[in-house]
C-alpha cells in the first residue's frame, strides 16, 4: 500500500538544499505585481553551470515549464529526487554548451522548490503562517520582471540567449518584449504569443479539480496531516493536463484498448479498468508527491494570463523595436499549442525586422516531445547558439526546416 499524499510537495527551509541557491530582493522596497499587489521579500532558488566569462556576455538563462523548477541539469541527490529535467542538452559538449557558457535556471516566482510561492511563509502574518490562498496572482512579465532582478545580482547585463519550453517559452517572449536590450537572442518552444481559447480552457478545468476537492479547504491545507490535503484534486488536475501533452497517436500506440488485469474474475467495474487510466492515476499521484496545489493554481493562472501584447496594444506593438534572433520551435503534434502557434512567433518576429527561424520537430510526442526529442531539439538550438556566439546579429530569415 502506498504511503498517503502528502499534504504539499513543497520544498521548504531545512529540506536538503542540494544544488539550490538563492537570491532574496524587495527586502527593502515591496516587489509590485501587475495586479497591484505587492511581495517583499522576495527569494528565488536558482541553479548554475559553467563559468561566467570576463565580460559576463556567455550568460544562457533557461526558463521552466508548468510545474519544472530550478533542477534543469545533473543528477539525482539529496534535494532532487529525479535527475534534470533537460539534463542531456546541458553539460559540457552538449547543445547548451556549459564548456562555452554560463547557464542559469531559476525556479519561477510563484514556484514551489525554493522560490516565494503560496507554500512560503508570509512575513506579514502575526502567527507566521503561510501565503497560501493570500499569494497573489502572478503574472509571466512578473515572473521575469523577478529574473531580472537575479541576472542583476549576478553581473548579468546582457544574456546570449532566454531559452524554454511551454510555459518557459512564455517567458523568454517576455524577456523579449520587456527586456529587449539585455537580451541578445531567444529560443521560444512549443508556446505562444498569449493563450488562446481552448488552452484558458484546459487550465480553467484543472483549476477547479483542485478547488473542488474538500481537503484544498479553500488553500489553508498546510496543517493538515498526510492523506488529508488535496492531493486527489492536483492528481486530477495533472491527469487532464497529461491528456493534453500527449497525442493521440501515442496513446493509442502505448495503451490502445488495453485492459489492467483485476482480481476478481469476470465482470466491469468502472474505476481503473483501461492500461491508460492507470498511466494517468500514476502520472497525478507522482505530481501530488513533488508539487504544491496552491502554486499548481497560481501558475495555471500566469498561463493563462500570458499575452505579450497585454497593455502594448499588440504583440507586433510589443516587439515593435526588437532586433535579436529568434529560433522557434514547433512540435508536428502538439495539441496544447499547435505548431501554428510557432510560426506565428516567427513571422512576428520576421515583421519587425528582426532575424527569425522556424523550426518544426517531427515527433508523435506530442506537446512534450522538446523534454523527449533531445536530438532533434538540441540541434537546432546548439547550430543557434553557436552562430549568435560568435556574431549576436546572426540570423536568417524564417525558414522551414
Amino acid at each position: 500500500m502506498s504511503k498517503p499524499l502528502p499534504v504539499t510537495g513543497a520544498w521548504q527551509p531545512g529540506d536538503p538544499v542540494g544544488r539550490r541557491r538563492f537570491h532574496t530582493f524587495a527586502d527593502d522596497r515591496p516587489f509590485a505585481l501587475d495586479s497591484g499587489a505587492t511581495l517583499g521579500p522576495v527569494t528565488l532558488a536558482y541553479e548554475t553551470w559553467g563559468e561566467l566569462d570576463e565580460n559576463a556576455s556567455n550568460a544562457v538563462l533557461i526558463c521552466h515549464a508548468w510545474t519544472g523548477d530550478s533542477h534543469a541539469a545533473g543528477r539525482a541527490e539529496d534535494g532532487h529526487p529525479t535527475p534534470g529535467w533537460w539534463d542531456a542538452m546541458i553539460g559540457p559538449g552538449r547543445a547548451i554548451d556549459t564548456n562555452r557558457f554560463f547557464v542559469v535556471c531559476t525556479n519561477v516566482l510563484g514556484g514551489c522548490q525554493g522560490s516565494t510561492g503560496p507554500a512560503s511563509i508570509d512575513p506579514a502574518d502575526p502567527n507566521g503562517r503561510r501565503y497560501g490562498p493570500r499569494f497573489p496572482v502572478v503574472t509571466i512579465r512578473d515572473m521575469v520582471r523577478a529574473q531580472a532582478r537575479l541576472g542583476e545580482s549576478l553581473g548579468i547585463a546582457r544574456w546570449a540567449s532566454v531559452i524554454g519550453g511551454s510555459m518557459g517559452g512564455m517567458q523568454a517572449l517576455e524577456w523579449a518584449a520587456t527586456y529587449r536590450r539585455r537580451v541578445a537572442s531567444v529560443i521560444p518552444i512549443a508556446t505562444c504569443l498569449h493563450s488562446t481559447a481552448q488552452q484558458i480552457a484546459w487550465g480553467m478545468i484543472g483549476r477547479r479539480s483542485i478547488a473542488l476537492d474538500p481537503r484544498w479547504r479553500d488553500g489553508d491545507y498546510y496543517d493538515a496531516t498526510p492523506g488529508d490535503g488535496p492531493g486527489e484534486g492536483l492528481a486530477v488536475a495533472r491527469q487532464v493536463a497529461q491528456v493534453t501533452f500527449r497525442s493521440d497517436n501515442v496513446f493509442t500506440e502505448r495503451f490502445g484498448r488495453g485492459m489492467v488485469d483485476r482480481p476478481g474474475g469476470d465482470g466491469f467495474g468502472l474505476w481503473q479498468e483501461f492500461q491508460v487510466e492507470s498511466y494517468l492515476q500514476y502520472h497525478g499521484e507522482k505530481l501530488a508527491r513533488r508539487f504544491d496545489a496552491n502554486s499548481y493554481l497560481v501558475i495555471s493562472k500566469a498561463m493563462d494570463l500570458h499575452d505579450i501584447g497585454r497593455g502594448r496594444s499588440s504583440a507586433t506593438r510589443a516587439l515593435r523595436d526588437v532586433t535579436m534572433p529568434c529560433l522557434s520551435i514547433g512540435i508536428s503534434s502538439d495539441m496544447l499549442y499547435p505548431a501554428y502557434q510557432q510560426r506565428q512567433i516567427a513571422d512576428a518576429f520576421a515583421a519587425v525586422g528582426a532575424p527569425s527561424r522556424y523550426v518544426e520537430i517531427d515527433s508523435p510526442h506530442g506537446h512534450d516531445a522538446f523534454l523527449m526529442e533531445l536530438d532533434q531539439v538540441g540541434t537546432p538550438i546548439a547550430e543557434f547558439l553557436d552562430e549568435v556566439r560568435n556574431d549576436p546579429a546572426a540570423g536568417h530569415p524564417s525558414r522551414p526546416t
